[in-house]
């Protein structure tokens, strides 16, 4: 799987993840369609965005978070020595990176069948952006737990 900003020497600065709810950032979407117009090349935009609150719950939880820390800092070159960098079970750690992969999260590189799957981020930083308010596109209903 090819992730946009996947190649560390792309940009020096850090490439974040907008992880919103309920709505995509238009005006983002809107300045890389101009840039493309003008010929131009847009800037990166990484952005994922949940409409199941459930879903937003699962990248907070302090485990996953702490695995996306180690696999940003260490890039470890496989699940095991992931699981050893945060002292927990491989299976455990195996699940929850599942789970960060169908977040569209992570992804697993492979050099070839036998081999151990990498877990790997394309991104530096995260930035939720939760709105509070239906006014800023949040639908209430979608909000309920």
């Amino acid at each position: 799987m090819t992730n946009p900003g996947t190649d560390p020497d792309e940009t020096t600065e850090n490439r974040i993840m907008h992880i919103r709810f309920a709505t995509g950032n238009a005006d983002r979407v809107e300045e890389a369609l101009a840039a493309l117009d003008r010929g131009d090349e847009p800037v990166p935009y990484l952005e994922r965005v949940y409409r199941d609150v459930d879903n937003l719950h699962r990248v907070t939880r302090p485990k996953n978070l702490e695995l996306l820390r180690v696999l940003a800092s260490e890039q470890p070159e496989s699940i095991r020595e992931t699981a050893r960098l945060v002292d927990r079970d491989v299976r455990q750690v195996h699940r929850n990176l599942e789970e960060l992969e169908e977040l569209d999260l992570i992804s697993f590189e492979s050099e070839g069948p036998g081999k151990p799957k990498r877990p790997h981020v394309w991104y530096d930083e995260i930035a939720v952006e939760l709105p509070l308010t239906a006014g800023d596109g949040a639908n209430e209903d979608s909000v309920e737990a």
